[in-house]
């Protein structure tokens, strides 16, 4: 069996030895690297399966490596940060990240998003009861292989984005509030969503794969409520 490749970037030696092992232990291949271009140069040579970065790197922060990176790939990215603020966690979801760790934290608990991001990645089943396969005009959505395409052109989206079309898609006519996305796309309940996460990914989301995002019409917002899916199946 293939063991997962994991990029593992922090300036904080000690830290980045520590993770290095910690997962090698856990199952994993490891790759260190220490500022934001050895990132950049890792990522092309090694093509992890999911890459944990520091977000306060030399060089180039952790950001901009996401941005880069993102506009070629959708590999998984975890950031790591000292910093909790409720800004920087709407940026990193912005620049594509899959989830955010703030410092300190316990080792147990970066694994387990590990694993829950590249079952993500893979695939998800949300509870959906449909196939594979969900088709409306303009739009097909594929669970199985993660594809969707808009007006016959592959779209590519983050683990995220593709999670929380395939939930509105799978149930057309329910509206959801932002708690009740946040629970189902991260998979856990993270709390009320006071950090304005679900609608920065709405947002990125409606830019994909509306041809008028500020008149959306596959993604409803349903003021005071929530988001819901603005198609009928073919």
């Amino acid at each position: 069996m293939n063991r997962k490749k994991i990029l593992v970037a922090d300036d904080e030696p000690k830290l980045l030895k520590f993770l290095s092992g910690f997962l090698e232990r856990e199952g994993f291949e490891v790759a260190a690297a220490m500022d934001g271009w050895d990132v950049i140069d890792k990522y092309i040579s090694y093509k992890p399966d999911l890459i944990v970065l520091d977000v306060m790197m030399p060089k180039m922060d952790g950001f901009e490596v996401c941005r880069r990176i993102r506009q070629e790939s959708n590999v998984p990215v975890i950031f790591l940060s000292a910093r909790g603020e409720t800004m920087d966690r709407v940026m990193g979801l912005t620049f594509g990240s899959d989830d955010y760790l703030t410092k300190p934290f316990d080792s147990a608990e970066l694994l387990l998003r590990i694993r829950a991001v590249l079952r993500r990645a893979e695939t998800k089943p949300l509870g959906i009861n449909q196939g594979y396969t969900i088709s409306f005009p303009g739009l097909i959505i594929n669970r199985n292989s993660r594809v969707v395409e808009v007006d016959g052109r592959e779209t590519e989206l983050t683990a995220r984005e593709f999670d929380l079309l395939w939930l509105l898609a799978g149930h057309p006519n329910q509206v959801f509030t932002r708690n009740q996305i946040l629970y189902q796309v991260w998979g856990e309940d993270y709390g009320e969503d006071t950090t304005g996460v679900i609608t920065t990914l709405v947002k990125r989301l409606r830019e994909k794969i509306e041809d008028d995002p500020a008149k959306p019409v596959i993604i409803k917002t349903i003021r005071g409520v929530g988001y819901k899916f603005g198609l009928k199946p073919c």
